[in-house]
This record gives structure tokens, C-alpha cells and sequence, in this order.
């Protein structure tokens, strides 16, 4: 789905990774479900560019269900795989410590997990070769990705300033649309590692000009990142 120049979402609000689209070619953050391998293909023929020219997918962060088809598109089409130094064992094995649900509702909760069964989540595979990158590193790809130091869901949670599109991608640092609850609006978002460090790191976008703030649940933010990162804080 477009949302604006350049920027495309894949999924929906419940899970979404997203597609930069520049001349020189694509860079994509994160890689949703394995199910999600079809939105792409889907959405790479309504642009009218191939496989091929994806030049490469930076993650967010090493959870299941942002890493869903990178293995497969590293695979057949060589397309590199970027992530976070603290986060690269994750992405690689699955290992990561076990957190509180926290609150919850089953009906969300159920539609949560049984979106995941439909698109493949038990079957997700690890991606066994990266590229570390580290906070401040701007990426040799298409829009230059800025890596922006998001630590608290994960030791190595990242977000991802695209100034071409005018987007910084939040991954879980943040989300809109409480996957277990249902809860929209910004705020926490669950199975988060280190609640109080996630809540810190959100001062961080502060420093980031950008139009869209784009995270991995919930409904795209057009407005200030420094303004969501306030109503998160004072959400929590």
C-alpha cells in the first residue's frame, strides 16, 4: 500500500514492514511474517520494479515478526540483511529472554496469534548471515538509512530515519495498536525486554525531522516524531 512518495507498507495493522522506492533502487525495513513474501511480490508488480532491485533490508530489531521472509529474500536474491550488533545473535538464533505478556484481551489476543498461523509465523527462519551495523551509521543504500539507537525492546532495537521519505521506521521502540489488548493510539508496545530503557531511548527521536513515524503494529503516525515519543511516555 502507498502512503506517500517513495514510502509503501506491506501488512497491514497488525504486522507491517515497509518499502522505500527511489530511482536508484529499494531499501526495506523489516520483513513482517513469511506470508508477507507474497505482499511484497504483489507490491513490487504494482511498481513496476523487479526483485532485483532491492539493494537491501534493514531490521528493526530480531523478533519473529520482523524478520519473517529476510532469510528467503537473502537467500534467493542476495539481497543483504542489516541489524543491530546487540541483536545479531537474536536474528540468527531465536534466543532471547522470555518477558511478561502484560495486559491482554483474548479477542485481540487470538486474532494476534491466529493472523501469525496464517502467515506463516511458525515457521519463520532464522537468518544466518548479517551485516552488523551500529547507532549513528548511515547505510550505503538507497536513501541512506540512518540508524538511530532505540535499546529497551531488545538490546539491539533500532529505529530507521529514511530523510528521502520523509519516515522514520519505530519497529517496536513504540507502537500504535496494542497487539494484545487492541488499544490503538501510541504507546508501550508488549514483550518488551527493559520497559524502563525502551521508555528512555524514545527521547531519542526528539533529534529526528520527519513526517511519518512508521511502526510495526498499528496505523502509520503522519506528525512529529518528538510529539508520538510524548504521548507514548505519558501513555506508559
Amino acid at each position: 500500500m502507498k502512503l506517500a512518495p517513495h514510502l509503501h507498507r506491506l501488512g497491514n495493522d497488525i504486522v507491517a514492514s515497509y518499502l522505500v522506492d527511489l530511482p536508484e533502487g529499494i531499501t526495506l525495513i523489516d520483513a513482517g511474517l513469511p506470508g508477507h513474501w507474497r505482499d511484497l511480490q504483489r507490491e513490487l508488480e504494482e511498481i513496476g520494479r523487479p526483485l532485483s532491485d532491492i539493494r537491501g533490508l534493514v531490521l528493526t530489531h530480531g523478533d519473529g515478526d520482523h524478520i519473517g521472509f529476510a532469510e528467503r529474500l537473502r537467500r534467493e536474491a542476495g539481497v543483504p540483511v542489516f541489524i543491530h550488533a546487540a541483536d545479531a545473535h537474536r536474528v540468527r538464533t531465536g534466543e532471547k529472554p522470555k518477558t511478561p505478556m502484560g495486559p491482554a484481551r483474548l479477542g485481540p489476543t487470538l486474532g494476534f496469534f491466529a493472523y501469525g498461523i496464517r502467515k506463516n509465523a511458525l515457521r519463520t527462519p532464522h537468518v544466518s548471515e548479517v551485516i552488523e551495523v551500529s547507532d549513528g551509521d548511515v547505510l550505503d543504500l538507497p536513501g541512506a538509512p540512518a540508524i538511530v539507537g532505540m535499546p529497551g525492546h531488545s538490546p539491539g532495537s533500532v529505529a530507521v530515519h529514511v530523510p528521502a521519505a520523509d519516515a522514520v521506521f519505530v519497529g517496536d521502540a513504540l507502537t500504535t495498536r496494542h497487539v494484545l489488548t487492541g488499544k490503538v493510539g501510541a504507546q508501550p508496545a508488549p514483550f518488551t525486554d527493559e520497559p524502563d530503557t525502551a521508555s528512555s531511548s524514545l527521547k531519542r527521536l526528539a533529534g529526528v525531522t520527519a513526517s511519518w513515524v512508521l511502526p510495526g503494529h498499528g496505523a502509520p503516525w503522519h506528525g512529529s516524531p518528538a510529539d508520538i515519543a510524548a504521548a507514548v511516555r505519558a501513555s506508559g
